[in-house]
């Protein structure tokens, strides 16, 4: 039979979860498929983002796979998606791509991508029947949070605060604030979905890095914090950066900055380790993140319709990680 694609449901979420980790742990060979990931949660925070983007499919009235569209304006993301074990080659996937598709057409996305596995001609080939090429690997990089990291001398210049922490007539403000610094990127690239579903599902918190000379968001970062997110135990998941050069202050400072500031509320936290994904894209951001110490645990690729770069160029200094 041929599958049913529908919107997921609430109560689909745990078939959901069992699925997804069932999927890939099988696909990377884990003794218990099922630990994949541990105890963090990719498939409830992403559908309680945006409902409307969630999609699931079934056969015979039976759960099969699922697949999740992020929307940050301009630019859409594919995935996670993933059919179970048992039914695959039957071409499920490709009906929740048919699917997806005909939502970024809706959505008028401009640019839209994916991550997968790099050493997998089969993922590959899959999404360039889609017209997805393949281009930079995606480094999904860590390091041990050391809270002392932090120079006075920048501190003195650019401080940061939360999203949380503003007050609730200046949240709107904020995130004019925000889409200002991200669409200077890219045209339209917008977190709020994002930065709001943080907030909303009290995932973590969005860093707002100010430069105090005159008081403009100069970056930002998106964070998990702990199990039941997209972090997991112990760890600060840095989803999405960005910062841009103003004020007579390079791009490469104020990165610096960032991660400090990230490493800073890891600490606050009480967590111990600092996750991100830097697209090798972004060549100036990667190096300066393994300057500042961070490792690459895994390696995907990142694969773009029709091959658009988007933002992802050599002087971009950005974070963000496309699983």
């Amino acid at each position: 039979m041929e599958p049913v694609i529908r919107a997921l449901r609430e109560q689909d979420l745990n078939e959901a979860d069992t699925v997804f980790r069932l999927s890939f742990g099988t696909f990377l060979g884990l003794s218990n498929p099922l630990s994949f990931y541990g105890d963090t949660d990719y498939i409830g925070t992403r559908f309680r983002a945006d409902p409307s983007l969630s999609l699931a499919a079934e056969i015979d009235g039976n759960f099969a796979g699922s697949n999740f569209i992020a929307n940050w304006g301009s630019t859409g993301i594919l995935g996670p998606l993933t059919v179970h074990p048992d039914l695959w080659d039957k071409g499920i996937a490709k009906h929740l791509l048919d699917k997806s598709m005909e939502i970024f057409e809706k959505l008028k996305t401009k640019h839209i991508g994916l991550f997968t596995f790099s050493h997998s001609p089969k993922h590959i080939h899959l999404y360039q029947k889609y017209d997805f090429w393949p281009r930079f690997l995606t480094a999904v990089m860590s390091k041990p949070v050391n809270p002392e990291n932090t120079a006075k001398e920048s501190r003195e210049m650019i401080s940061w605060t939360k999203y949380s922490d503003l007050q609730e007539e200046r949240g709107s403000e904020g995130l004019v604030n925000c889409y200002s610094l991200t669409d200077s990127i890219y045209g339209g690239l917008d977190l709020k979905i994002e930065i709001l579903s943080v907030t909303n599902q009290e995932l973590g918190d969005t860093i707002l890095l100010i430069d105090n000379k005159n008081d403009k968001l100069v970056g930002l970062a998106i964070c998990h914090c702990g199990p039941r997110t997209e972090a997991g135990s112990n760890t600060c998941y840095v989803k999405f950066g960005l910062v841009t050069g103003k004020g007579g202050r390079s791009a490469s400072t104020i990165f610096d900055n960032l991660l400090e500031s990230c490493e800073h509320f890891a600490a606050s936290k009480g967590l111990t380790k600092l996750a991100a994904g830097v697209n090798t894209g972004n060549l100036a951001a990667y190096r300066k993140m393994i300057s500042k110490g961070f490792k690459t645990e895994f390696q995907g690729v990142l694969m773009t319709k029709n091959n658009d770069p988007g933002y992802h160029k050599e002087d971009v200094y950005a974070i963000d990680d496309w699983r």
